[in-house]
């Protein structure tokens, strides 16, 4: 699956497979300029931290189309192309892929020798074409790496979406389970329905059930039991953030699943790719975590499900600490304890 996110040079637009309404239908959002972009950014039209990333850098594209409009009419377009950046980059709080795709982007910039603003969005339009092909190659080297990590037989839990539909394409945690499966492992699938949004549910459902690859969706509040029942051997997850410790932020309800696998001696991976590490920070506690609109907790779709004027706690992500994690899956490598060193020796510059 690759064709979630497209680029249309006839229309200079991105084509954004739209992942509020599926698996009832697919429907296609088409981003023309910055707000576009930083609304489907805002509205989880695309989510998952390499998406965001490859998404972001064709948004930096349209921002540089968009800052034309100054240029024609003032030939301030640097400044308002400046702010362009940060509003995209100030879209989500917690992936650091968009930071990162944003900063690769400017820092192209501030290296050109005063380019022209038509100079300029075709270098962009062509490294965001390339951030959008080496994240497919990035996500199969890491499904290659991660494979070896899961067993014949083994039936593999999952947490929110980690597939094709949160990546240019193949998919972090769901790339693991795709090579395993590619490699004639009869593996089964765990997804988590992941509230409240039900990311496991509705995205990684659609994805393996598409693929052929068995899953069976499962309450968020049944990982225990079955854990206890030895109905799981596997972990994979993805993240959105991995601080220089290791500790890992990924979809909410993430850690809980971490500390039941510690408990049962199931082996908890986590899967990322180099750009989802941010060196910068020492540990977990320092990640910034998103709190979204409190309707996707007190509706499901039009209906209100809990009484007006109570309040609700909808934070999308929480922080796995590093000693839960059996091991980083990355396109480097299968990272393990103690990461602060296999971090900086794998990752280092990125």
């Amino acid at each position: 699956m690759t064709d979630h996110i497209a680029f249309s040079a006839d229309r200079h637009a991105l084509i954004l497979l739209d992942q509020r309404f599926l698996p009832d239908r697919e429907e296609y959002f088409v981003c023309r300029n910055t707000a576009d972009t930083v609304y489907a950014l805002q509205t989880m039209v695309v989510r998952g931290a390499p998406a965001i990333g490859v998404t972001a850098a064709y948004g930096c594209y349209l921002a540089a189309r968009e800052a034309a409009e100054a240029a024609a009419s003032d030939g301030a377009w640097k400044d308002r192309l400046a702010a362009l950046l940060t509003e995209l980059e100030e879209a989500r709080p917690t992936a650091v892929n968009l930071r990162w795709a944003v900063s690769r982007l400017r820092g192209q910039w501030q290296a050109m020798s005063d380019p022209s603003l038509d100079a300029l969005a075709s270098a962009w339009l062509c490294t965001a074409q390339d951030m959008h092909a080496e994240d497919i190659e990035i996500n199969k080297a890491m499904g290659k790496n991660g494979a070896d990590c899961i067993a014949d037989g083994d039936t593999v839990m999952t947490h929110c979406n980690a597939g094709a539909l949160a990546t240019a394409g193949y998919g972090t945690a769901l790339g693991v389970i795709r090579a395993a499966f590619e490699q004639g492992k009869r593996i089964r699938v765990i997804a988590n329905e992941t509230r409240p949004f039900l990311q496991g549910a509705r995205l990684t459902a659609y994805e393996l059930s598409k693929e052929g690859i068995p899953v069976t969706v499962a309450c968020d509040n049944a990982v225990g039991h079955l854990m206890k029942q030895g109905m799981v051997q596997k972990v994979v997850v993805g993240a959105d953030r991995i601080a220089a410790n290791g500790d890992a932020a990924n979809k909410i309800g993430t850690y809980t699943v971490a500390l039941i696998a510690k408990a049962h001696g199931v082996p908890f991976y986590v899967a990322a790719p180099a750009s989802t590490f941010d060196l910068s920070l020492a540990s977990g506690d320092l990640i910034p975590i998103e709190n979204r609109t409190p309707r996707e907790v007190t509706h499901v779709g039009e209906h209100r499900i809990i009484p007006e004027n109570v309040p609700v706690y909808n934070y999308a992500f929480d922080v796995t600490p590093a000693d839960l994690i059996s091991g980083i899956i990355t396109e480097k490598g299968v990272l393990t304890a103690p990461y602060a060193a296999s971090i900086r020796a794998a990752i280092g510059g990125k």
